[in-house]
Parts: structure tokens; C-alpha cells; sequence
């Protein structure tokens, strides 16, 4: 079988294409055959050794496909199910592959393999962001970054399902359209504007509760600023660089305002847990009001060049990489 491997950090030429050997699966696995693998921004950063793994490594953290082969001790899992999951471990990067069964999701014949692999991770995040990390409330204004990207389109739609407005940053003028389309009331190009002071203009001088920033570094002052007084800064990601030597005296001058880095392992560590997610992110999907928009495909091979595509902010919505 082949699979994607990186023997060192680095950019994504790190990344190789190679023959793989997939034993039997052990007791609580069962092995999987990829149909669609989702490419997502924690990838580059297992990558580039911002968050660091053991060298070799997969890669990958979301896939979707059929069960070819079941270990010991699974329990209601077997050949031919149609299953899909969005948290490690990592190696989804592959055409067939080993995996806890405690960690899978069965897949509905309604949701095809790829809509499933591009909304797993992206839609568990969305989730947590939405109903656990801070639990939005019908009529209030928030704030998300990157309202363009996987994570974005999928949140922007299920707040507004919530009956919340959203205010989207793009970073150009060619994802505004797609933000507004996908739930966004109000969209601000973050290189051309000043994002606080639009977010005041459009709340009248109020600010918003919660700022969803999986930008990072290059948002972090316009997320804090553009908070209400008590306001929660939700930082998800580090698309633009992680921030770093930041004085925690700057929260009680701008409004005695709160910060969580939250991940989505910690809000799916036990199977209740996980299964409750997922239950209410294929629910959401099925029902219709959010869409998972695929917007780019590669070749499994051609893992390297998305990853320079995603870096680049040349994607929008999701991408998929196929077998």
C-alpha cells in the first residue's frame, strides 16, 4: 500500500510518497480503506515540527471510507461498514490504514465519503467552538477569522443556524462572496481594514462576546479589541504563526477579558464524548443547514503541493486529498 511519510520537519517537501506495509489489525482496531482524506492546517504544523511528533511519522488526521478487516475484541463494527473519524492518531495520509475503533464514527449512506472527510475534524471543531467552548446564543453578534476557510464556512453556518450574526474576516476580496454566502452577515478583508474598527461600526460601539481567532499571531490584538468588556477570545489555531510573549496585564485594560486555547482532543477524549459531537454535526448536515463545501481535490500523491496551496491561502472551504 502507499502512504505519505516525512522523516524530518520542514516545508512540504519533507513530504514523500511511499510503500507501506499494513499488518492485521490488533486487538481494538480495525483497518480502514481510504475513499477521502482531509487536509487541514494541523497537518502543516505536525509538519514543520510546530507541534512536535516522533520522526517518522503519518500523517493526517481525518479520513473517511470502508472497513476491510476488524481485530479482536471490536464490537459493533464489521467488514463493509462505512465509517469516517476526525481525531488521531495521526497517519489518515494513506491509502489503507490501522485505526482504534473506540475513535470511529459509522457514516449514514445520505453523506458521501468526501462531504464525511472534509467535515469530520472541521466539523467537531465547529462543534466545540460553538456549543461547549462558549455556547452562542440566538441574537448575538460574533466574530470568527478565516470565515472563508474549512473551519469558517462550516461554523459561520451552524451560528447563523443558531440564530446568531456573524462577522467574517477574509484575507482578500475574492473569499468575501464565499464567506457571505455560508452564513456571514457582515465581512471584513483583514488586509485592507481595520477589523476592530468595523467590528464597533456594525455592533455601534458594543463589541462582540466571543472572537473564534484560528489565525493566530497576525489577529490576536484586533480579536482582543474587538471585544466587549468581559468578551472570550477563542484561539483555535495558528494559521499566521502561534502567539508568543504575550503580558496577561493587557486582558484587564482592555475590559478584564478572557482567553482559552482550546483543542478538539479534549472535547472528544471519551467515547460519549465524541459520539454526542459527531451525533450533532451529522445531524446538522443532514438537515441542511450547513453544507460542507469541497472546494479543492488532489491526488493523495500530490499531498505536497495542497500543503502549499493551504499555506498559501490559495484554498477556500474544504479540501480533500484521494487515494
Amino acid at each position: 500500500m502507499k502512504a505519505i511519510r516525512f522523516s524530518k520537519i520542514g516545508g512540504p517537501e519533507v513530504l514523500q510518497w511511499v510503500d507501506v506495509d499494513v499488518p492485521s489489525p490488533k486487538a481494538g482496531e480495525v483497518q480502514i480503506r481510504h475513499r477521502a482524506i482531509g487536509l487541514n492546517y494541523i497537518d502543516t504544523y505536525h509538519r514543520s515540527g510546530l507541534y512536535s511528533v516522533p520522526l517518522p511519522s503519518g500523517l493526517g488526521s481525518e479520513g473517511a471510507g470502508e472497513i476491510i478487516a476488524v481485530g479482536p475484541g471490536v464490537k459493533g463494527f464489521k467488514p463493509g461498514d462505512r465509517v469516517a473519524y476526525g481525531t488521531g492518531p495521526i497517519g489518515s495520509y494513506s491509502e489503507v490504514r490501522n485505526f482504534p475503533a473506540s475513535h470511529l464514527v459509522k457514516l449514514p449512506k445520505s453523506i458521501s465519503y468526501e462531504t464525511a472527510a472534509g467535515m469530520m475534524l472541521k466539523g467537531m471543531t465547529a462543534r466545540y467552538l460553538l456549543r461547549a467552548t462558549y455556547k452562542v446564543k440566538r441574537g448575538e453578534t460574533i466574530l470568527l477569522h478565516a470565515a472563508a476557510g474549512g473551519v469558517g464556512l462550516i461554523l459561520s453556518q451552524w451560528a447563523k443556524a443558531l440564530g446568531a450574526k456573524v462577522i467574517g474576516t477574509v484575507g482578500d476580496d475574492a473569499k468575501r462572496d464565499v464567506a457571505l454566502a455560508h452564513g456571514c452577515a457582515h465581512v471584513i478583508n483583514s488586509r485592507t481594514e481595520d477589523v476592530a474598527k468595523r467590528v464597533r461600526e456594525i455592533t455601534k460601539g458594543k463589541g462582540v462576546p466571543v472572537a473564534y481567532d484560528g489565525v493566530g499571531k497576525a489577529t490576536l490584538m484586533a480579536s482582543l479589541d474587538s471585544l466587549q468588556p468581559r468578551g472570550l477570545l477563542v484561539s483555535y489555531g495558528n494559521a499566521s504563526g502561534p502567539v508568543e510573549n504575550f503580558e496577561f496585564r493587557t486582558l484587564a485594560a482592555k475590559g478584564s477579558l478572557y482567553v482559552t486555547r482550546p483543542t478538539l482532543g479534549n472535547f472528544t477524549a471519551t467515547p460519549k464524548d465524541l459520539q454526542e459531537t459527531a451525533k450533532d454535526l451529522v445531524a446538522i448536515v443532514k438537515s441542511g443547514k450547513v453544507k460542507i463545501p469541497v472546494n479543492q481535490r488532489y491526488a493523495l500523491k500530490d499531498a505536497a503541493q495542497a500543503h502549499r496551496d493551504l499555506e498559501a491561502r490559495k484554498t477556500t472551504g474544504t479540501t480533500i486529498l484521494l487515494p
